[in-house]
């Protein structure tokens, strides 16, 4: 299946480490998404906005590891599923279920997400953006 990454799995090493089978195939953009960081965790959402991006990696994603990726993103109750398709095929992301307020990350989290913007080669400006929490 495919999977839109566009926190810490964008990290080539951990998204690797948390799901063997998985490959990067390309960075794409969700459309009308914006991203930022909210919960007690302080880990990154998207939530809709209009004429905003999301930049992100498409991952090839087995069974199994979208089972790792479920336990990881604690699926049904931290993270829901969300459905979207990109030139007509379906890809799966993962968004909160509350809509706290925003929480600047934790220095070590970022770290994660920006090494993975760098791994994915995706513009920091967008992560900049979502540090701004507005």
């Amino acid at each position: 299946m495919l999977y839109f990454a566009y926190g810490s799995n964008l990290n080539h090493f951990q998204m690797k480490r948390r799901c063997k089978d998985s490959i990067f195939l390309k960075k794409i953009n969700l459309k009308d998404f914006r991203l930022t960081f909210r919960s007690k965790y302080r880990a990154a959402d998207i939530e809709p906005k209009k004429n905003s991006i999301v930049p992100g990696a498409l991952f090839e994603i087995s069974k199994s590891d979208e089972k790792k990726l479920d336990l990881y993103e604690d699926f049904p109750i931290l993270y829901k599923k969300y459905y979207f398709y990109y030139y007509g095929k379906k890809i799966m992301t993962y968004t909160m279920v509350k809509k706290s307020p925003f929480k600047f990350p934790t220095e070590r989290y970022l770290n994660v997400v920006k090494r993975g913007y760098r791994d994915c080669k995706l513009n920091e400006k967008y992560l900049k953006k979502g540090l701004k929490g507005s």
